[in-house]
């Protein structure tokens, strides 16, 4: 999956509907997390860091880690032409092969990410390492589907959205608590609307 979103990244932003999409995201993040402006904020996932572009006058410090190197370019590229806040930082990072930094954050959010990786409960127990004791994470996704959304991914591996439910057991087993949904907006691929959840919990 890296080689598709490498190619993709120089052309990203161009996607009117991605950006729409991620300004929907981070109004639902903060209708559904108490934000007091000075929060330490990990996009995981990031992309070019459309959601934290979107967040950037509302949170404090960010950092925006991606495994895709052409992403990361995309999101260096950002900050040199002042489009992302220049104090932003880059990581390359997988949960699901890397260990955890030790750093600590407040706000952990995801989006359209995690129906990409299998091993979900490595990639949960990484968030919730990852965050200090009454930390938020907020992770925008895709309801369950019926495998449309990537039937022309021949290669994917990953998971036909998410049950609700499902996923919040998942997150109560990765040590969370106070589980919640709200309506993140939809994705319109193939003439065919995808709705998208915002689950947020919280580290106790």
């Amino acid at each position: 999956m890296h080689n598709h979103f490498d190619e993709q990244a120089a052309t990203w932003d161009e996607d009117q509907s991605k950006v729409d999409r991620a300004r929907t995201v981070a109004e639902a993040l903060v209708g559904a997390v108490p934000l007091r402006g000075d929060e330490r904020l990990l996009e995981y996932g990031a992309g070019t860091g459309l959601v934290a572009q979107a967040l950037a006058d509302t949170v404090g410090t960010i950092t925006l880690a991606d495994s895709s190197a052409g992403m990361r370019e995309a999101m260096a590229k950002k900050i040199g032409a002042g489009v992302l806040p220049s104090t932003a930082r880059i990581w390359d990072l997988d949960l699901t092969s890397d260990d955890v930094p030790r750093e600590r954050f407040d706000v952990i959010v995801s989006s359209l990410v995690l129906h990409h990786i299998k091993d979900l409960p490595r990639v949960l127990a990484g968030f919730h390492e990852l965050l200090e004791r009454g930390g938020h994470v907020a992770i925008a996704d895709l309801d369950q589907e019926d495998g449309s959304f990537h039937e022309h991914v021949h290669d994917f591996d990953g998971h036909n959205g998410f049950d609700r439910a499902q996923l919040q057991s998942d997150l109560l087993a990765a040590g969370f608590e106070n589980v919640r949904f709200a309506e993140a907006g939809e994705v319109q691929k193939e003439g065919r609307a995808f709705g998208l959840f915002l689950a947020t919990a919280v580290k106790p």
